[in-house]
């Protein structure tokens, strides 16, 4: 910032989709407890007066739990989630994903993810840390909803991100309030995930009639170029346009 001025602060947004307020004023022009703009910064307001975070912009942290497993049928798989008291969240929505890193691969090699995703109208930027992987997959993930996903890409674009990989698929989701189960459509197959808590999984895989030697911790990147060594097809994504590309150039 230019010598002189100083950043007073950034208020939050007051619906979805507005820009955040950035105060920038003089640093003569400032006076104890008084600002020259006619609205006080949440960072600068007494505590009684500051606002809370908007709802309709969740940034929060969370410890993402989760298992993968295959799915041969996904209209049996509905009657058992039904069966098991699971009910739709979400209908089939087409789901794309592009994930970002840095030059020479920085994020993948601290085994961290930065995704850019799209769920039919909406977007989703995510960010997981180096995950831990036993019988389940255990990471810490921060997301946030954004409003315009195609500004925030220029935006990493010009922060030196480069697109690492993309992948897309079909995405139904359940929930019984406890965690969530999704089934996904995706260009090697359908799969499902169970997240939530350790013991519920477990139990929710048992109900689903999963057994624990079915469950999968790899990523769809793993498991996308496992699928390329074992069908040696010459796709550079998880498209649905890409393996169909690949297989007729066979």
């Amino acid at each position: 910032m230019a010598e002189g001025w100083k950043s007073a602060g950034v208020g939050a947004p007051e619906r979805f989709g507005q820009a955040a307020h950035v105060f920038v004023i003089p640093r003569w022009e400032l006076r104890p407890r008084v600002l020259l703009d006619h609205r006080r910064p949440a960072c600068c307001a007494p505590r009684s007066q500051r606002r809370r975070p908007n709802p309709l912009f969740p940034m929060a942290s969370h410890k993402e739990v989760e298992i993968k497993f295959r799915v041969n049928d996904r209209r049996a798989l509905a009657r058992r989630l039904r069966a098991a008291g699971f009910s739709p969240v979400t209908p089939r929505t087409r789901e794309q994903n592009t994930l970002y890193d840095l030059p020479r691969r920085v994020l993948q090699k601290r085994g961290e993810v930065l995704r850019l995703r799209k769920y039919g109208n909406e977007w989703l930027l995510t960010h997981k840390a180096k995950g831990n992987v036993t019988r389940h997959k255990t990471r810490v993930e921060t997301e946030t909803k954004i409003a315009d996903g195609e500004k925030l890409e220029r935006i990493l674009r010009s922060l030196g991100y480069a697109i690492a990989f993309r992948y897309e698929k079909f995405r139904a989701q359940w929930s019984d309030s406890k965690g969530q189960v999704v089934v996904d459509e995706t260009p090697i197959g359908s799969f499902g995930e169970i997240e939530g808590p350790g013991r519920w999984i477990d139990r929710t895989a048992q109900l689903l009639g999963i057994d624990q030697n079915s469950y999968i911790t790899q990523s769809y990147v793993e498991l996308f170029f496992a699928w390329k060594r074992r069908t040696r097809s010459r796709a550079r994504e998880m498209t649905f346009q890409a393996v169909r590309i690949a297989k007729s150039s066979k």
